[in-house]
């Protein structure tokens, strides 16, 4: 998988964790599936310094849930969140943000045994696809919530300024 960092003329030596507060999954190491979109994210939102890098590193762990391949593990996470999201909703008249839903699994130690989530999205923007308002390519994130399982961390791409 892919880990997409801004540019700060040094190689790392492993990934870099994510820590904003509207993380999708919260805090972790995050990961494309596909080049493609590491390359669009180093375009979009990595590129303060002129130029972005591009990481490749092999995940390997039996503890991923995987929502978008697996039918059981996608059901459990949609029953999980929503859970979450009426309680919150009920409790406080307002719907959660995702910071709220991440802040509740961590507290409550959910994903405790899970070393990573397997998650997409479709993108709707049209440099993503080479059809006019056909938004069919998923674009498949991975949040590593452990270090140990992304091995191999190399550079795989740096680019120009």
């Amino acid at each position: 998988m892919f880990h997409t960092q801004e540019n700060r003329n040094t190689s790392l030596i492993g990934p870099r964790p994510c820590d904003k507060p509207g993380a999708w999954l919260g805090y972790g190491y995050y990961f494309w599936e596909d080049v493609k979109d590491a390359h669009k994210w180093g375009v979009d939102y990595k590129n303060a310094t002129g130029s972005y890098q591009i990481y490749k590193a092999d995940i390997t762990s039996e503890n991923i849930l995987d929502t978008v391949f697996n039918e059981n593990h996608y059901k459990f996470w949609l029953e999980a969140i929503e859970m979450v999201a009426s309680d919150f909703e009920r409790k406080r008249g307002v719907k959660p943000s995702i910071k709220d839903i991440n802040e509740y699994f961590k507290r409550q130690s959910t994903w405790g045994d899970i070393d990573g989530i397997l998650f997409q999205d479709l993108p709707k923007s049209p440099s993503n696809t080479p059809v006019r308002d056909l938004f069919y390519r998923k674009r498949i994130q991975f949040v590593a919530y452990k270090i140990k399982i992304a091995g191999n961390f190399a550079l795989n791409f740096e680019s120009e300024r």
